[in-house]
C-alpha cells in the first residue's frame, strides 16, 4: 500500500474520514500508474463527507458543495496552467470564493451558468485579504451538476474514477430546493431580440462562421434564431480567410449577428468548430450611429468580447444534451425565415445592411470596425528587430542580462505623471542626466555676467560688427550686441547670429524671435568667452541649446568663423568649432507594463523617436505639450479598466546596474514610435 498512498491524493474530512480520489504523481512508471487506477477504484465507496461553509477554518483540507453565483471560464494563467475562480454560496448563506489550477482545461470545473452546483473535493483553505479563499490542492477533484430544480441530477466531470454515491445526490437536490428560493437567475442571460445597448450579457447561440481579423481579434457569425431590435454591425470579410456556409448565412441574413473577441479570447475563438454551440460570457452591446449618403441617424448594435478575464468574461462550448442546446436546437428548427426577414417599424431599411455581404463593403461600417479597435490594435510600432518574436514578460524576468527582447503588453501606469517633468538633458558622451535649467536660475547667470562691464577693444572685429546700448532704470546697465558677419557682410536678421554681452534673460529671449540665433558671451582678457555652461551657449528660436560642464573643452569664440556655412548656424556645428558637447533633450519616463503574465517596469530614455515630438521643443511649445498629453491619453488611459487599454509592441533591452554590492536588472525601451494614427 505504500505505493498506493505515494500515487494517490487523500482527502481528509473534518470527521476524519478519508475519500480517496484518482489523482495520480506523474512521476510513477506506467504499471504503477495501472495499479495504483486499480487499487484506488475498489477504494472509493466510501461516501464524502461535505464542510458547510459556516464551518470552514484555515488551513484545513476539506470537501465542499454549494450554488455557483460567480465564475470566470477556466482561461491560461500568468504560468503554464489554467485557472477558473468560481464563488460559491450554501444553505448557511456564506460565501467562499475557490481559486483553482491545473494543466489540464477540462479538469477544472465544467460551469455553464450561474446557478449550477459544484462539489469541491481536496479544497484547501487559506486567508486572503483577511476573508476565507479556497484553492485547489494535491487531488483536487470537482463535480458539477446542472442547479435547475426538476433537471436531472448529471455528472459533469473530467475525472472518470471520481465516484458520485446516494449522498451526494440527496446534497444536490438539497442545494437545488433552497437555490430556487434564496439564490436568484441569473439575469446576464439573453437572447439577440431582448439585447439592449450599453449592457452586458451572456449569450448562448450557434457558431455559424468565422475568420481572423487580425492578430489580436477574431471574428465569429453566431445566432440564436431571433433579431434584434436594430440591425447589427458588420465586419467586411471580402479579405478574411472565412471559414463557415457563406450561403447559408446569406439566407439567414438578419438573424445573424458578428462578434469580435479580442485578444486571450482569440486563441480560443480560433479552436471552435463551426456548428457547435457556444455561450459567451459578458458579451458587450452597444449601440452607434453609422453615418451614411442616404441616412445621418443609421443606428447598429456592436457586439465584443473584450480580451482579459474581468466579470466572468470568456467562451465555452455547451455539449450536445444540455438543456440550454436542447432549447436552442427547438428553437432555432422553429425559425420562420421569410418572416424574419421582412422589415417593419422596429427595423431599420434592410438595404442598408446588406453592406455585411461580400460584395459590398460599406466603407462607414468599416471605418466604425476601425474606430473601436484603436483600442485593441497596437499603439505603438517597432522601427528595427521585426523579425523577434514575442516574449512574455514572466519569461524575461526570469532571465539574465543583457539581452533583447520584443513585447507586447499594456501600459498599466507610468511616471512622472506631470509630463513636463518627464523632459530632461543627457551628455551623449559621459551619459550624465540633468533636469533642464529654469529661466529663473538662467537669468542669474545672466545678471552675475552682466555685472561686467564690456571691453571696447573687443568690440568691432573681422568675425562681427558691434553696436552698445544702454539701458533705462536698471543703473544704466551695457548691453553690447555683436552681429557675426558672413564672408565680411552682415547678413539678413534672418540668416543673421549675434553675440550678446549684459543681456538678461527677458532681452534675450525678443531678439531671438528677431535673429537666427544668439550666443550670450562675456568680455575675457583676450577675445570674448562663452559663459558658464549652466546657461545656454546657444539660443535658437524658443530652444535653449546646453553643453555638459564634465565633458566640454571650451575653445574662443573667434572659431565661428570656421563654420563653413554660416547662414545656418547649426547647434551641433556650433558646439563642435567652440569644444563643447551639447546635452540632448530626452524624455526620460518609466513605463509599467502588463501583459497579463508579469508586469515589468521599463525606462524610456528617448529625444524624439518614441512620441515623434522633439523633447527640445516641448517646453516651449503648448501645442507639442497638449499633443503628448493627448497620446498618453490614448496609451495608458484614466477611467476605464486596464482591459481596455489598448496593447503596446515595444522593444526591450536589458542591462545589469551594479551598486555597491547591490545588482539588479533594469529595462530600457528602444527603436519603438507610436503609431502615426494616434499622434
Amino acid at each position: 500500500m505504500r505505493l498506493l498512498g505515494a500515487g494517490s491524493g487523500t482527502l481528509v474530512g473534518p470527521d476524519g474520514n478519508s475519500c480517496r480520489t484518482s489523482w495520480i504523481f506523474k512521476g510513477l512508471g506506467k504499471s504503477a500508474r495501472g495499479f495504483s487506477i486499480e487499487v484506488m477504484s475498489s477504494t472509493m465507496v466510501a461516501p464524502c463527507t461535505y464542510t458547510p461553509l459556516n464551518l470552514l477554518k484555515e488551513g484545513t483540507v476539506v470537501n465542499v458543495c454549494g450554488v455557483v453565483k460567480f465564475f470566470k471560464p477556466p482561461y491560461l494563467s500568468k504560468g503554464t496552467d489554467y485557472c477558473s475562480v468560481v464563488t460559491i454560496v450554501d444553505q448557511t448563506n456564506v460565501k467562499l470564493t475557490c481559486v483553482l489550477f491545473s494543466r489540464n482545461y477540462e479538469a477544472l470545473p465544467i460551469i455553464y451558468k450561474v446557478g449550477d452546483i459544484v462539489c469541491f473535493r481536496g479544497l484547501k483553505i487559506q486567508i486572503y485579504k483577511n476573508e476565507l479563499q479556497g484553492i485547489s490542492n494535491y487531488g483536487f477533484a470537482s463535480l458539477t451538476f446542472d442547479g435547475a430544480l426538476g433537471s436531472p441530477v448529471k455528472l459533469r466531470s473530467s475525472n472518470k474514477n471520481v465516484n458520485f454515491t446516494s449522498q451526494d445526490h440527496n446534497m444536490v437536490e438539497a442545494l437545488r430546493a433552497w437555490a430556487s428560493t434564496h439564490v436568484p437567475a441569473s439575469s446576464t442571460l439573453l437572447q439577440l431580440s431582448d439585447a439592449q445597448p450599453m449592457q452586458y450579457y451572456d449569450l448562448t447561440c450557434q457558431l455559424l462562421g468565422k475568420a481572423e481579423v487580425d492578430g489580436v481579434s477574431f471574428l465569429l457569425k453566431v445566432w440564436d434564431g431571433t433579431r434584434t431590435k436594430f440591425p447589427s454591425w458588420r465586419v467586411c470579410i471580402q479579405d478574411l480567410a472565412f471559414e463557415g456556409d457563406l450561403s447559408h448565412i446569406l439566407r439567414l441574413q438578419n438573424l445573424v449577428i458578428d462578434i469580435v473577441v479580442y485578444d486571450n479570447h482569440v486563441q480560443v475563438a480560433k479552436s471552435l468548430k463551426i456548428g457547435s454551440f457556444l455561450r459567451i460570457y459578458s458579451l458587450h452591446i452597444k449601440l452607434q450611429p453609422v453615418n451614411s449618403e442616404s441616412t445621418t441617424s443609421l443606428l447598429r448594435l456592436e457586439f465584443h468580447l473584450h480580451g482579459g478575464t474581468s466579470y466572468g468574461r470568456g467562451i465555452r462550448v455547451l455539449p450536445e444534451g444540455n438543456s440550454d442546446v436542447n432549447k436552442l436546437k427547438e428553437a432555432l428548427a422553429c425559425v420562420d425565415l421569410a418572416a424574419s426577414q421582412t422589415s417593419d417599424d422596429t427595423y431599420q431599411s434592410e438595404n442598408e445592411d446588406n453592406c455585411s455581404l461580400p460584395s459590398s463593403c460599406g466603407s462607414d461600417l468599416v471605418s466604425l470596425y476601425e474606430v473601436e479597435r484603436c483600442q485593441q490594435l497596437c499603439a505603438t510600432v517597432l522601427t528595427e528587430h521585426r523579425y523577434l518574436e514575442n516574449t512574455p514578460l514572466c519569461a524575461i524576468l526570469k532571465q539574465g542580462a543583457p539581452r533583447q527582447y520584443r513585447i507586447r503588453a499594456k501600459l498599466r501606469s507610468y511616471k512622472p505623471r506631470r509630463l513636463f517633468q518627464c523632459v530632461k538633458l543627457v551628455c551623449p558622451k559621459c551619459h550624465l542626466l540633468q533636469e533642464v535649467p529654469s529661466d529663473e536660475n538662467v537669468d542669474k547667470i545672466l545678471q552675475v555676467a552682466a555685472t561686467k562691464a564690456p571691453e571696447s577693444k573687443l568690440q568691432g572685429t573681422s568675425l562681427y560688427d558691434s553696436e552698445i546700448w544702454t539701458t533705462e532704470g536698471q543703473g544704466g546697465r551695457q548691453v553690447v550686441i555683436h552681429f557675426v558677419k558672413n564672408d565680411g557682410i552682415l547678413p539678413l536678421s534672418s540668416e543673421c547670429l549675434i553675440l550678446i554681452e549684459g543681456g538678461r534673460l527677458c532681452e534675450i529671449s525678443k531678439l531671438s524671435s528677431m535673429f537666427h540665433s544668439v550666443i550670450p558671451v562675456r568680455s575675457g582678457p583676450e577675445d570674448l568667452e562663452l559663459l558658464d555652461l549652466a546657461a545656454p551657449f546657444l539660443i535658437r528660436g524658443k530652444v535653449c541649446h546646453y553643453g555638459c560642464k564634465q565633458c566640454s573643452k571650451l575653445k574662443p569664440i573667434q572659431n565661428l568663423s570656421t563654420i563653413p556655412n554660416k547662414r545656418l548656424w547649426i547647434p551641433s556645428s556650433v558646439a563642435e568649432v567652440l569644444g563643447i558637447v551639447p546635452l540632448q533633450y530626452v524624455f526620460v519616463m518609466t513605463f509599467t507594463f502588463d501583459d497579463g503574465t508579469g508586469v515589468l517596469e521599463a525606462y524610456l530614455k528617448d529625444s524624439e523617436k518614441f512620441f515623434q515630438i522633439p523633447a527640445s521643443e516641448i517646453l516651449t511649445d503648448d501645442d507639442l505639450q497638449r499633443n503628448l498629453e493627448r497620446i498618453m491619453n490614448v496609451i495608458c488611459p484614466s477611467g476605464i479598466k486596464i482591459d481596455a487599454y489598448p496593447w503596446l509592441e515595444c522593444l526591450l533591452k536589458s542591462y545589469n546596474v551594479r551598486s555597491g554590492m547591490e545588482h539588479r536588472i533594469c529595462y530600457q525601451i528602444s527603436d519603438t514610435m507610436v503609431v502615426e494614427d494616434i499622434i
